[in-house]
């Protein structure tokens, strides 16, 4: 036996045994600049996970659309090609129909009333169901609250009528659109822009950090703040990844969405009022205040149909009616 190859072996076990695992490292992708508050969000989430493992995980946030569309990158988190993507209630709402509560138009009376939602029993369940394959819910995002932004001037509900409106490919955005006299044109948001510009479309809803950030302020300069929605962001994780992930990282990630959430209602309040007068004030877009009555009344019919359906949405619903102010 040759002794000192056997001590030399023992020593290096020992030695590697002793060196702290690589920590690992979770690819997450949203289609927002970095320096939108969803980007920065992001990345203080990244910053937060870090520190609550000690390390041990790791996120790198890829901005501004560089891994894929919102859809697209869903569809790689689902098959466990890409740990974590962003989309919205609206998209979500394809893979997972429990979803479609936070679409409905006019179901939030205010910003505070929201906050309590997605910050309680209501937002937890949302983020708990099963129904979409191959992903676990993470997060939720407060990105504002969406309106319409039109290439002609457009001041009313009447002014609709007719109009093309790009809408997400969700069967509620599609039913308001079609509820308030316009024509659902769905089409993919990096394709847009080209397609505002291009006449393709007349319009489209959005909060306003899609005019200044994402520049269709340069091509729909007008802006008919109604707030018909008010969709929040969604992160979701891979199924797979979810399944790898130790208690102790999982609960690291849970904390960190849920701070990231709190925290998304303060900055994005902040930001709209900086965004706003980016777009009036050095795009020279025109935004107007409208009644928001009538828009209300001709999608009201939306969340009584939502509740005749019964089961869990429609006890959702229930539920986040008793939360309003």
């Amino acid at each position: 036996m040759n002794f000192s190859r056997s001590i030399t072996g023992a020593a290096v076990a020992v030695a590697l045994a002793t060196i702290p695992a690589a920590a690992e490292t979770l690819r997450l992708s949203h289609t927002l600049p970095e320096e939108t508050v969803t980007g920065r969000l992001f990345n203080s989430f990244a910053e937060r996970v870090n520190e609550l493992t000690d390390g041990d995980l790791r996120i790198r946030v890829f901005h501004g659309g560089q891994l894929g569309a919102q859809r697209e990158t869903m569809e790689l988190v689902a098959q466990g090609a890409l740990d974590i993507a962003k989309t919205n209630a609206a998209e979500m709402e394809a893979f997972d129909p429990i979803y479609s509560i936070f679409n409905l138009p006019y179901i939030f009376s205010s910003v505070e009333h929201m906050s309590r939602v997605l910050q309680g029993e209501v937002g937890d369940a949302v983020l708990a169901s099963e129904g979409a394959p191959g992903m676990v819910g993470l997060g939720l995002i407060y990105e504002g609250c969406r309106s319409f932004y039109t290439v002609e001037p457009a001041a009313s509900l009447a002014d609709l009528a007719g109009l093309r409106i790009r809408v997400q490919p969700s069967p509620s955005a599609i039913r308001m659109i079609e509820l308030m006299g316009a024509q659902p044109t769905p089409i993919a948001f990096p394709e847009l822009y080209s397609a505002l510009q291009q006449g393709v479309v007349d319009g489209a809803e959005n909060n306003v950090v899609a005019l200044t950030a994402i520049r269709h302020g340069e091509v729909a300069r007008y802006y008919m703040r109604n707030e018909h929605s008010c969709i929040p962001a969604v992160y979701a994780i891979s199924a797979d990844t979810w399944e790898g992930l130790s208690e102790e990282n999982r609960a690291a990630l849970r904390t960190a969405a849920s701070e990231t959430l709190a925290l998304s209602f303060v900055m994005q309040v902040e930001d709209e009022d900086v965004q706003s007068r980016i777009f009036t004030e050095d795009m020279g877009g025109t935004i107007v205040d409208v009644d928001k009555a009538p828009f209300q009344a001709a999608v009201a019919p939306m969340i009584d149909e939502a509740i005749a359906q019964g089961g869990q949405a429609a006890e959702l619903i229930r539920q986040i009616q008793a939360l309003a102010d």
